[in-house]
Order: structure tokens, then C-alpha cells, then sequence
């Protein structure tokens, strides 16, 4: 998963701002002030997480899971960047329009997670352990459309494991059968 860069985003936000009047009541001379004095390395923890997503019903074994959908590129990106935590048996699904072998990093991730990598009938190619605002990436061992962060430790307490399939049936397809 690769986010816009900060660059990019505060020039945006600046940008909308703008466009909204937020900025009007601020003097120039103030707001290049106030810019001047934004310590770089510290941008990251002032930004927050996108707003919740909807969420869609998983099971795994007899372990229901509610998880976010991020289904476009922009919450893909996100994903759960910024958020401080995440409830019992939630996640967030990233759902893409076709099989590829997705890679997906921490930056700026405070929740340790791990992965499930998820093809098209729901079976887990992979599972991989994720550490905090690490920028290694973690990539599906074959081409899946799916991937399911959860807690890390998750799958692990539960015995779920790489080829166990998951279950929706609006998400997941039936394994096909030879005639």
C-alpha cells in the first residue's frame, strides 16, 4: 500500500482550507509563522485516521469478525494509519479489483497487526506479523483480491491459519468443482 505523501496531504489540506475560508481570518505573515514552526519529524502524529469505514460481516471458524471495507484506492492507502487501537474482532478488509500479490507496509500505523492474505474463494495464502510504523513489506505469497488486518496475535489465538478458508458469501466465491 503506498499513501500519498505527507507533502501531498498538507498541500491538499492547505489547498482546502483555502477553498473553504478556513484560512481567511489568519494573516499571511501569521500562517508562514505558524508553518515555519512545525517540527517535520512530529507532522505525522498530528494527522489522524480516516473516519470509521462500513463494515461488513467475516467469519472464521465459529469467530465472527467486523471489519471495515477499504475498497477504494484512497481508504486502501489509509487504511488504519493513525488509529490508536482496534475493538475485539475488528479489522479492516482491503478489498482490490483483482488478484495481484499485494504488499503492505506500517508506515504510520500504531497498532501491531497481522495479516491474512485472502483469494477470491476466501482461503488465506499467508498470514504475515506486522510491527508498528515498520516500513518492511509484507506481501501475499501468491495472487490473492483480499487482505484482512487484525490485531496482531488474532488468527494465532484462534487457530486460524494459512489454507483455512474464511467466510461471506457476498465477498467469497465457492471454490469451483471439476465436472
Amino acid at each position: 500500500m503506498v499513501p500519498a505523501t505527507l507533502a501531498a496531504t498538507a498541500a491538499a489540506a492547505v489547498a482546502t482550507a483555502l477553498g473553504l475560508g478556513l484560512l481567511a481570518g489568519i494573516p499571511a505573515d501569521a500562517r508562514a509563522q505558524n508553518a515555519t514552526h512545525v517540527d517535520p519529524a512530529a507532522r505525522d502524529e498530528t494527522l489522524t485516521g480516516q473516519p470509521p469505514l462500513p463494515t461488513m460481516q467475516v467469519q472464521a471458524g465459529m469467530h465472527l469478525i467486523r471489519a471495515e471495507i477499504a475498497e477504494t484506492p484512497g481508504t486502501r492507502a489509509k487504511g488504519l494509519m493513525f488509529r490508536p487501537a482496534l475493538g475485539p474482532n475488528e479489522g479492516m478488509l482491503f478489498v482490490f479489483e483483482g488478484p495481484a500479490t499485494h504488499c503492505f507496509w506500517m508506515k504510520n500505523t500504531r497498532i501491531p497487526l497481522t495479516i491474512a492474505f485472502i483469494d477470491d474463494s476466501g482461503q488465506i495464502a499467508n498470514l504475515a506479523d506486522m510491527q508498528p510504523f515498520d516500513e518492511t513489506s509484507h506481501c501475499a505469497a501468491r495472487p490473492v483480491r483480499f487482505a484482512l488486518e487484525m490485531e496482531q496475535g488474532w488468527f494465532a489465538k484462534r487457530g486460524v491459519k494459512a489454507g483455512m478458508r474464511l467466510g461471506n458469501t457476498t465477498l467469497f466465491r465457492a471454490p469451483r468443482t471439476a465436472p
